[in-house]
């Protein structure tokens, strides 16, 4: 009894920090904006202007470019990241294939994201320009389509793992009463197993999701760092994680260096806000 008090005493703890971590960085944020907020007041969320020279600051181009990204990497990389998932947790959970497999997934997850970003330029900008011409479109190489697909081979380790471990706790006598009922093996995983898992893999997914939003490095050397409102996949852009990374530092009017803040406010939210509406789902499929 002793050993269940401690550890629901420092579990307590460990939550109640956590909760006044978030809070005080929240706090902050909304601090820092303050100044912006008083002078722009919505209509920063309107704004497609950025022009600190004028003192005229819009986060409208920056949250467009901060949700393609995103939900083009997380469309890119969902069936690789299910795939590999049931390929590692349903048809080989052990074996030379099951470790090399993991052992590569494991090595995306660990890679710097500087050195994805690098690649992305060396390697994959040169490419998509290729790409770009073919089908006659600018050849800018960078932009967004090129940052989501840098974005959807980083946050596959993340979503796969989760649904991999998933997979695995599937009862097997689920399984095998619907192999008795003369199922194959691809409807027991499509109706069993899947259908069984679908609020972790849902969660892994959220999970790769807040990933994509808020890296920062890769994006930054890939995404073209243009300060209009994409019209395109293809077209440069930024996103709220990347302008304030490029230019947090170059901020010398308060006005300048508020707005960069609010848009750090707005990545929380929204990050925020995408994490209890997918609490909700998970917790609805869950029940």
């Amino acid at each position: 009894m002793n050993g269940d008090k401690v550890f629901n005493a420092v579990l307590t703890a460990a939550t109640a920090l956590i909760g006044l971590i978030v809070v005080g960085i929240f706090i902050t944020l909304v601090q820092g904006s303050i100044p912006s907020i008083l002078k722009f007041g919505l209509g920063f969320l309107a704004s497609a202007q950025w022009n600190p020279v004028k003192v005229e600051f819009g986060a409208l181009p920056f949250i467009v470019g901060t949700l393609l990204t995103s939900t083009l990497a997380l469309l890119i990389s969902l069936p690789f990241s299910l795939g590999i998932a049931v390929l590692l947790g349903e048809y080989y959970q052990r074996g030379r294939l099951a470790r090399g497999l993991q052992v590569s997934v494991d090595l995306l997850a660990s890679i710097p994201s500087v050195i994805y970003g690098f690649w992305g330029l060396t390697v994959l900008v040169p490419r998509i320009r290729a790409f770009e011409i073919g089908i006659h479109v600018t050849p800018y190489g960078v932009g967004i389509f090129t940052s989501s697909l840098i974005l959807a081979i980083m946050i596959i380790p993340y979503s796969s793992a989760i649904a991999t471990e998933v997979i695995r706790l599937v009862p097997r006598e689920m399984k095998e009463a619907s192999y008795a009922l003369g199922s194959t093996r691809f409807e027991v995983v499509k109706n069993v197993v899947l259908n069984y898992a679908k609020s972790g893999i849902l969660a892994g997914i959220m999970l790769s999701l807040g990933r994509a939003l808020g890296e920062t490095m890769a994006v930054t050397m890939v995404i073209g760092n243009n300060y209009k409102l994409p019209k395109s996949i293809f077209d440069p852009g930024n996103t709220l994680a990347s302008v304030i990374a490029s230019e947090f530092t170059e901020a010398m009017n308060p006005i300048h260096l508020s707005a960069m803040i609010e848009l750090a406010l707005v990545l929380f939210l929204i990050t925020m806000i995408l994490n209890l509406i997918s609490r909700r789902i998970i917790a609805r499929l869950g029940g």
